[in-house]
């Protein structure tokens, strides 16, 4: 069988993941948050600068059915439409509204066949990189280098019931706030000062897109303007 190891970080021990349990109003809706990295969830459990716990489970792989956001088959248009349908964006202007229906109509990926999610994690600074791509602030060639600032920004989610049944718990240890509160600190820090530093002020606007050019033209996933900006 495909089995891989799934870690995730919480305020405690979780040794029976409920799928009915889960918030509707994360990245891919309800659904469990994982990560291939122990580094990551040690940072997700002490987000708020407590003690937590790092979860570690088993997943079995084979027959389930898995959307792999990052194969190359998707872009990041696919990814901002599944957040703009389940998280709540500050839509201060027109553009941004007319933006989110948009998107959401013509990029909108169907989750339901799906058992297994695999996608960029919209922690506090690439949420707000969407955002202001949402708002018009962030061409999106900006907004795709921003979500390539780091591996660790990458989850696993199981979304379907099926998939909570192929999960086995392997135990759980400390993570200790001391250590990787401040590692989450940083590493969020420093996705946005290289944001700053490296893609914000070296933006063209001359052969760039921004939402409003998408809107204006009403451009599809097969738009070359949207290929040639993505796959340069």
């Amino acid at each position: 069988m495909s089995k891989i190891i799934l870690f995730h970080g919480s305020d405690h021990v979780i040794e029976n993941p409920d799928f009915h349990l889960g918030k509707t109003n994360n990245d891919y809706g309800r659904g469990f948050y994982c990560t291939r990295e122990l580094a990551m969830a040690m940072e997700w459990a002490c987000k708020q600068n407590t003690d937590g716990f790092v979860n570690k489970y088993s997943l079995e792989q084979d027959y389930l059915n898995i959307l792999n956001l990052l194969d190359g088959g998707y872009n990041i248009l696919h990814w901002m439409a599944l957040l703009l349908k389940n998280r709540t964006f500050r839509l201060s202007n027109e553009i941004a509204v007319d933006a989110r229906n948009y998107i959401i109509d013509n990029f909108s990926i169907d989750l339901k066949d799906f058992d297994i999610v695999i996608g960029y994690r919209a922690d506090d600074s690439y949420f707000s990189f969407a955002e202001s791509f949402v708002q018009n602030g962030l061409s999106l060639r900006g907004l795709n280098q921003a979500l390539r600032l780091g591996k660790l920004g990458e989850q696993t989610v199981l979304i379907s019931e099926r998939a909570f049944e192929n999960l086995k718990f392997e135990g759980a240890e400390l993570a200790d706030t001391t250590i990787y509160y401040p590692k989450f600190i940083k590493r969020d820090s420093g996705a946005r000062e290289t944001y700053r530093n490296k893609i914000r002020k070296s933006q063209s606007y001359k052969d760039d897109i921004f939402v409003l050019d998408i809107l204006r033209e009403e451009m599809k996933n097969d738009d070359p303007r949207i290929q040639r900006i993505l796959y340069k």
